[in-house]
């Protein structure tokens, strides 16, 4: 992506401020353990809003309730915002206690291990002439970090990847209406929400981030005659980001090169590593080039073997927080329950997100389960950005109008 220039109009009319050739996302996920896992800082249910990849709410089982991660949304919405907002997830909390065990048991698990149920959903747009356009729109589960059910928007149909999900997309695909809802949740009022939220931070979201580049290299896990050679970039914002290794400022085959994939920081940030493995007595001169939409030219970063040592420090220590404040995380990703967030990777269930909507009377309603007549659409339930109606036998309301127009809870 290039260096985008800002749009005049938009900042003299105070309107939400696009950048030429820029993209943006809004997305939602919910994430339910089988189980409490008893570790500090990992909850049975979290529920968590990013905009372009970073948090701006969030909620988890043990606090119970909603609250902002970004300033200028506990300026921008009223309280009341947050007191529904906690009380329907509290809903949805219930409603994935009831869903883990449904899928549980069509997998014929039992409670020994810890096993994972995730859902996200949302949009993402990019700006062309200073408006919103629509690229794509996102309804999906993972269940143990696999991918269980997603939603076509093209042919407005569920896809199930595997035979435990069938029932499940039949059912739902089975009520046109509500995959109707579905697709202009995702193509309408998620990128109006989308905007909104990008008007509402368009101050901070302006702000953007350099990277800071690291080359180091450490002995190959698998063969001992090999070093690991490592290109960290991290602290960076926005996500789009150039990492090259490079062989005589030539680059590498990707298929030589390991990515971990675009990840979050903790202070909303990114980062993102890039390995090849080398012969330990190999003379080449080997280089790391990134480039971002921050830097005023490309950074081209040499790798020198005597350094290699303090280099591998470095990221020990890095990787040593990174396990400090996640471990079980760590654990999780390493046990393929939670999947690691990557660019260009649709199905990956951690970075983004989706809502449930209990039915009005709260019973949590087992959706996944055929045969119980319950089925569910995407819509702005009352009025909010991720709500996600359900409809039981036709006797309840598909889509509700929020109360004077305010945002209602998520």
């Amino acid at each position: 992506m290039g260096v985008s220039a800002f749009i005049c109009a938009a900042l003299l009319c105070g309107e939400v401020v696009f950048t030429l050739g820029d993209k943006h996302s809004l997305y939602y996920i919910y994430t339910a353990l089988s189980k409490d896992v008893a570790l500090p800082g990992i909850y049975e249910f979290t529920a968590l809003g990013l905009l372009d990849d970073r948090a701006i709410d969030y909620y988890n089982s043990q606090e119970q309730v909603k609250v902002p991660k970004q300033d200028w949304m506990r300026e921008k919405l009223q309280p009341d915002y947050w007191d529904k907002g906690t009380q329907s997830r509290r809903s949805k909390e219930q409603w994935f206690k009831v869903n883990v065990e449904i899928l549980m048991q069509r997998m014929g698990h039992n409670q020994t291990n810890l096993h994972v149920l995730q859902w996200r959903h949302g949009c993402e747009i990019e700006e062309a002439n200073g408006k919103p356009k629509f690229l794509r729109g996102i309804d999906e589960y993972s269940y143990d970090g696999d991918e269980f059910l997603s939603f076509d928007d093209d042919n407005m149909r569920w896809i199930a990847p595997v035979a435990q999900a069938l029932p499940t997309k039949r059912k739902w695909d089975d009520v046109p209406i509500l995959n109707q809802y579905t697709k202009g949740y995702l193509e309408k009022e998620c990128v109006d929400w989308l905007t909104k939220f990008m008007q509402y931070g368009k101050e901070a979201l302006r702000k953007h981030s350099p990277p800071d580049v690291h080359v180091f290299a450490k002995k190959c896990t698998t063969d001992s005659t090999k070093l690991t050679l490592t290109c960290l970039a991290t602290g960076f914002y926005p996500k789009d980001m150039v990492v090259s290794l490079r062989k005589y400022r030539t680059a590498l085959p990707e298929h030589l090169v390991k990515s971990s994939g675009v990840r979050p920081n903790e202070d909303g940030t990114h980062q993102l590593r890039k390995s090849v493995d080398i012969q330990e007595d190999e003379k080449a001169k080997y280089d790391c080039f990134v480039n971002h939409i921050t830097l005023k030219t490309p950074v081209t970063k040499q790798w020198v073997p005597s350094s290699g040592m303090v280099g591998a420090v470095i990221g020990g220590v890095i990787v040593l927080l990174l396990l400090t404040s996640g471990g079980i995380i760590f654990a999780l990703i390493k046990k393929g329950i939670i999947a690691v967030p990557c660019i260009g990777n649709p199905v990956t269930m951690a970075t983004a997100a989706t809502a449930l909507q209990a039915p009005p009377n709260g019973v949590p309603e087992k959706l996944m389960q055929a045969g119980n007549g319950a089925v569910m659409t995407n819509g702005t339930a009352n009025g909010h950005p991720e709500e996600v109606p359900l409809c039981s036998n036709g006797n309840e309301h598909m889509h509700e109008k929020g109360m004077n127009g305010a945002p209602a809870s998520a």
